[in-house]
């Protein structure tokens, strides 16, 4: 029987024909002991008994069918199974077929102990984001340790027409089950119920020994039906080397059938009217610069800062724009909307630029996954200017400069909406200036220094700085240059941190000035600092500078396996003083020892000047970022960037004893040796 709810975003009902559901004999028949799973039960984990997936997809819907029993031997797995959260999108409904337990090997139906509740999802709404989405709240009664939980349901989407974009084409992403459980029966089937037939991609497989296939790309024929089923199944991928299998399932097409498929809509959208005709105002203020680059520069800033951003999952998966008159009528838009109408303007401006599909989140896989729009969750622009291409996200905020100045968005792969477009890759990127240059003065006296950091910042690294500054607390931002400086300094090796105002006295931070059209700004922190050296156990005393952000550890850990590096880095420009009253050893080795590397993908020097009382140290990092690294290169580039943290980094200066008779033994220990 049929039971229907009033908000109809939930049914219970029993399955269809298709999913292939067992009865109570079967069921329980899956649901014993096994060598297998009383071994994962020895070890701590719960364990589920059979998972039965199924990804049912037509022209008109899509269902996502489970089917599951497993234990709840856990605590923290019984308080999440009897009380749980399913997220809706718009037009889909979740489907309750069974929920029971079987307890002490009987099977108990638990339909009658649920409760349902059907919620706004309002997690997003205040920060401009609609999702479209409900969620139903579903708490089971009475759920005991140890007892075995039955699930068998689905979600159904039923296609508007706001979804021709799903009608017309399928995407559905497999991935491989989490390392946590193990399955007595694992199987999962895609039925394809389409007029078209589907294409599908293995990546990252591996044999019995671990060895990685190739890619296989098959087909699914229409009124055909994928599996995949393992038995005692534990997932072997090693998460901290290898990449998970996956399985790229989508309507056969090409990128060039999309993007000229795509192109049709935002044609459409460019032409609806003139910006003259429904934004004659902007128009006018356009019309009144005069300098080209100052009037992209206004063109830019006034869709980032003027138009409210409303960020919709839901409609993004439309890929129809909205028209650019009433985004700048309402003064609002999804990052479709936005960047329709920047592309508009920057049309009516005589500038060259292009809508560009991305996904930042899932840039690295684009090269593993088949032709798909649904693979894109984003939208930016591209420009064309004075032989140099940028790329615009019309959806940041306080974003400043004129166009070479402004935030480099990084990504590698894009698909441009013009006719008969393939997938494109970005080309690596070199920062014409410093993204940072920072100048530090340490100047000591007796048992005190003065400290003074002057820093230009560049690029986006502008962009953040200035919003620091005005969202955080001036006693906060000093707070937080205190106890960077104190690492920077080595004294968390000789003193108590607890309280970084103690040992930077006086501690001053302000703005010397910031260029909106550079995009340049301008930090100044000063501080008097006590007792301004490091001492050693043995009582030696050092004065060193090291600032480990240059340090990119994520190089150094990076494990290769399946994936090449994501290198992406701004460009460093430091140069350290240290000077003290008192002589020092300017013959110690890790003094005066220098840097220069020139690998492919970046190059660093560090050079010294040392003199009696102290000494310079000039840093410069330029990486070619915005790139990925071969497997094939990577440990070379690894081993290149080694030099980096082996003191070169930054300065240190041995401090000579001031007695006679401490300066003999020092004497004596740098010529025979301690």
């Amino acid at each position: 029987m049929e039971i229907m709810t009033k908000t109809e975003k939930y049914r219970i009902q029993a399955s269809e024909p298709w999913a292939e559901s067992l009865n109570d004999e079967q069921l329980k028949s899956l649901i014993k002991s096994t060598d297998f799973s009383k071994k994962q039960e020895e070890e701590g984990k719960d364990f589920c008994y059979f998972l039965y997936k199924r990804q049912y997809t037509s022209n008109d819907r899509e269902v996502d069918y489970a089917f599951m029993a497993y234990t709840l031997n856990e605590p923290s797995n019984l308080e999440a199974a009897s009380v749980s959260d399913i997220v809706l999108s718009e037009n889909m409904t979740y489907l309750i077929h069974r929920i029971a337990v079987c307890r002490d090997g009987v099977l108990i139906d638990k339909t009658p102990d649920i409760s349902v509740k059907v919620l706004d999802d309002e997690n997003d709404s205040g920060g401009g984001m609609l999702n479209n989405t409900q969620k139903i709240n579903i708490t089971i009664k009475d759920l005991r340790l140890y007892d075995v939980l039955i699930l068998e349901d689905s979600k159904e989407k039923i296609y508007s027409e706001k979804d021709f974009l799903l009608k017309d084409y399928m995407r559905y992403l497999w991935l491989s089950p989490d390392t946590y459980w193990a399955y007595g029966v694992y199987d999962f089937k895609v039925i394809n119920k389409r007029n078209e037939p589907i294409v599908f991609r293995k990546n990252f497989f591996r044999d019995d020994s671990r060895n990685l296939m190739p890619a296989v790309i098959e087909t699914l024929p229409s009124g055909e039906t994928f599996s995949l089923h393992y038995d005692n199944y534990l997932n072997p991928t090693d998460a901290s080397r290898e990449i998970f299998p996956f399985i790229d399932f989508v309507t056969e097409s090409s990128w060039q059938q999309l993007s000229s498929h795509i192109y049709l809509y935002y044609e459409a959208a460019y032409n609806q009217q003139k910006l003259s005709e429904f934004a004659p105002e902007l128009a006018q203020e356009l019309d009144a610069i005069v300098e080209q680059d100052e009037k992209m520069r206004y063109a830019i800033e006034y869709v980032q800062n003027h138009v409210y951003y409303l960020f919709n999952a839901y409609e993004m998966h439309g890929h129809k724009p909205q028209d650019p008159a009433i985004t700048y009528s309402n003064k609002q838009g999804d990052c479709k909307a936005k960047t329709t109408l920047l592309k508009v303007v920057l049309d009516y401006i005589g500038v060259e630029s292009s809508v560009v599909l991305v996904n930042y989140k899932t840039d690295f896989y684009f090269k593993y996954y088949l032709p798909s729009l649904l693979a894109f969750n984003h939208v930016i622009v591209k420009i064309n200017y004075k032989g140099e291409t940028y790329f615009v996200d019309a959806t940041s905020r306080d974003d400043l400069g004129l166009l070479e100045n402004r935030d480099f968005l990084s990504f590698c792969h894009y698909l441009e909406i013009k006719p008969d477009t393939d997938l494109q890759k970005c080309t690596p990127h070199k920062y014409p200036k410093f993204a940072i240059e920072e100048t530090v003065d340490f100047h000591t006296k007796g048992s005190s220094g003065d400290l003074k950091l002057t820093t230009k910042y560049r690029y986006n690294r502008a962009n953040n700085m200035r919003r620091y500054f005005k969202r955080t607390s001036k006693r906060e931002i000093i707070d937080s240059w205190n106890k960077s400086l104190f690492y920077c300094l080595n004294y968390q090796n000789d003193r108590d941190e607890n309280d970084f105002r103690k040992v930077f006295k006086d501690a001053q931070i302000h703005i010397v000035s910031d260029d909106k059209d550079l995009n340049e700004l301008v930090v100044e922190y000063s501080a008097t600092v006590d007792n301004p050296y490091y001492t050693n156990k043995q009582g030696k005393q050092f004065l060193m500078y090291f600032d480990r952000n240059l340090i990119k550890g994520a190089i150094l850990d990076y494990i290769v396996a399946d994936g090449t590096f994501w290198f992406n880095y701004d460009s460093e420009k430091y140069v350290v003083n240290l000077y003290t009253d008192q002589r020092i050893d300017t013959t110690e080795k890790y003094t005066v020892q220098e840097c220069n590397i020139d690998n492919k993908y970046f190059t660093y020097t560090s050079k010294k000047e040392i003199a009696k009382n102290g000494g310079t140290v000039r840093i410069k990092f330029n990486p070619i970022s915005n790139q990925e690294i071969p497997t094939e290169d990577y440990e070379t580039f690894r081993k290149a960037y080694q030099k980096v943290p082996d003191s070169n980094y930054g300065l240190g200066i041995d401090l000579i004893p001031a007695g006679f008779g401490d300066r003999l033994k020092f004497g004596l220990k740098k010529m025979f040796g301690s």
